[in-house]
């Protein structure tokens, strides 16, 4: 034998799928095992608390966390209130447009640009953020700004390499527990 045969292994390797068969134990690199043991507890953990918020004050959590940015100062556009929640401008839109209908938040022209708009809370909207508990977004965020910056930068560094693995980089990141926007249904009726 030659030394640069491949050994059998080697050579069927290609072939086989990542996927195990049906029945056959998950191989895995341990790495693994324990990076989504700690998804999971976040993402079980967040959920929890955002379904409990929601329940103590009737309104969801992406909303109150909207509604808890506005607590602290009024908004004077969509853009400044997408940097105070870390996210974008249309995720930002979409939930203040529902926070309008409810009359949590109120829109008014800027006195000093009548092109712009002020966002504030409403009377409504205050009480609702003075009943929320400390909502997950928040202790997310303060999790992640404690945390040393080298070890928050490769954090951010290893999910930016998960996203792209997953073939994710093209969902829109929306706000954590807002609703995907559903799809009109065929033949719905649109007067009502």
């Amino acid at each position: 034998m030659g030394s640069h045969a491949s050994p059998p292994q080697r050579a069927e390797a290609p072939k086989r799928s990542v996927e195990p068969r049906p029945g056959e134990p998950r191989r895995g690199r341990p790495e693994a095992s324990a990076i989504l043991v700690s998804l999971r507890q976040i993402v079980r953990h967040l959920r929890v608390a955002a379904r409990a918020a929601e329940q103590e004050v009737g309104v969801p959590p992406a909303q109150l966390f909207v509604l808890s940015q506005l607590a602290g100062a009024p908004a004077a556009s969509i853009r400044e209130l997408a940097e105070r929640t870390l996210t974008d401008p249309s995720s930002v839109s979409v939930v203040l447009a529902k926070l309008e209908a409810k009359k949590l938040v109120a829109r008014a022209a800027d006195e000093r640009d009548r092109r712009r708009s002020i966002f504030t809370l409403t009377p409504k909207g205050r009480s609702a953020v003075g009943r929320a508990p400390m909502l997950p977004q928040v202790r997310l965020i303060a999790a992640l700004e404690a945390l040393p910056e080298g070890r928050a930068r490769a954090i951010a560094t290893a999910l930016d390499d998960l996203v792209a693995a997953l073939g994710a980089e093209h969902v829109e990141p929306v706000l954590l527990f807002e609703d995907e926007p559903r799809a009109a249904k065929k033949g719905a009726n649109r007067g009502s």
